[in-house]
């Protein structure tokens, strides 16, 4: 994670955050959260600690307490300088000192607190040892829409990551694919997503022929062959926010069957565009997709969930699948991808990240759905 996010938000901003975490969790019954490093710190505190080490950095949240920052003393001055510093008490602590002791302190041992997924077992078994009658819950399960609303400047920034990702393809789209093997595409992938503005590159699938069945294909060594179905499907973090987004390419002409296929998967990536509007439940957007897919006789062939949700991580809640009634708000940025997968022969899935709007949604890409022919 980049520390480039904290020059697009203020003190006050992340001030804002944290308020808004603690009295979330207090509505859920917590006593409090706990967050470790990772992306949830840096979007409550604008922090990314200089390296992940086995020494814990742990942000304490509780409804009417000031939040807290507990640090190793070698990193209170990296800590110091987060655009997030001034809204929050640095507590540091030195080799030989128990973290844990200090970080008891804080908090009520018999609570129940939210706990950042990515925590160290490591720091929570010690944590659960310096305070036997507490308990936890990760905050997906406890908090999975904490960061899913997203306001006008993180939309900004969600823009920006959508559209430097449609440049890519834009461009990706004109280099040789025949004759090259999937791993070269790859590269060109991850090459141009830095050159607009990518600090992390998360994935580059290059999923050609039969691979293209797979969808989460790592791209290899095999070489790619005019007939191929191609499917590319590569994303990142651009300023701190996420970018995801499929395209599936031809080299060559394609097959009646193929063109057909493809059709298929573009007319139910629209379905499930047009179902999202506020108050619809997330698995509305997945039924609307998946129908398109399962009235074409392909049903047994469209085989993850039709959506993730985005932001500071290109893959967090919520989710479009079915079971999930929560229904979609303004602000909300998810992908909408569904796909069809034969065996042994193609694939194809087409993605869009599309944010929740007053009264429908808005497509953060922009590229042509139609099947593009390279060579």
């Amino acid at each position: 994670m980049s520390g480039s996010t904290a020059a697009s938000f203020t003190a006050d901003d992340y001030r804002a955050r944290m308020e808004r975490a603690a009295r979330t969790a207090a509505e859920a019954g917590l006593a409090g959260l706990l967050v470790a490093s990772g992306p949830d710190l840096v979007w409550l505190t604008g922090y990314a600690p200089p390296a992940v080490t086995e020494r814990l950095t742990l942000l304490v949240l509780a409804a009417g307490q000031d939040p807290v920052l507990v640090v190793p003393a070698l990193e209170a001055p990296d800590a110091q300088k987060a655009a997030g510093a001034s809204a929050l008490t640095l507590r540091d602590w030195t080799d030989g000192k128990d973290p844990y002791a200090a970080t008891a302190a804080l908090l009520d041992a018999s609570g129940r607190f939210g706990i950042s997924d990515n925590a160290w077992a490591l720091h929570l078994l010690a944590l659960q040892q310096a305070m036997p009658g507490s308990s936890y819950a990760s905050l997906t399960e406890a908090l999975p829409m904490l960061r899913a609303v997203k306001d006008a400047a993180e939309l900004e920034l969600m823009t920006a990551a959508g559209a430097a990702a449609d440049a890519t393809f834009e461009e990706v789209r004109n280099v040789p694919f025949s004759g090259r093997r999937e791993s070269e595409v790859a590269a060109d992938l991850d090459r141009l997503l830095r050159r607009h503005g990518h600090e992390q590159v998360d994935f580059t699938i290059v999923a050609s022929g039969p691979n293209g069945a797979n969808p989460h294909h790592e791209a290899g060594d095999r070489v790619i062959e005019r007939g191929d179905m191609v499917v590319l499907d590569f994303g990142g973090l651009k300023d701190g926010y996420g970018s995801d987004t499929s395209r599936t390419v031809h080299v060559g002409e394609p097959t009646d069957e193929e063109r057909r296929v493809h059709d298929i998967v573009r007319e139910a990536q629209e379905a499930g565009f047009r179902a999202v509007r506020p108050g619809a439940a997330c698995q509305d957007v997945d039924r609307a997709a998946r129908a398109v897919i399962a009235d074409a006789g392909y049903g047994e062939y469209f085989i993850h969930r039709t959506g993730h949700g985005i932001g500071v991580t290109t893959h967090e809640p919520p989710y479009m699948i079915e079971g999930e009634e929560r229904p979609l708000v303004p602000g909300m940025c998810f992908s909408v991808e569904p796909g069809i997968y034969l065996p042994g022969r193609f694939g194809v899935r087409i993605e869009d990240i599309v944010t929740v709007t007053e009264d429908g949604g808005r497509r953060l890409n922009t590229t042509s759905r139609e099947l593009v022919i390279v060579e």
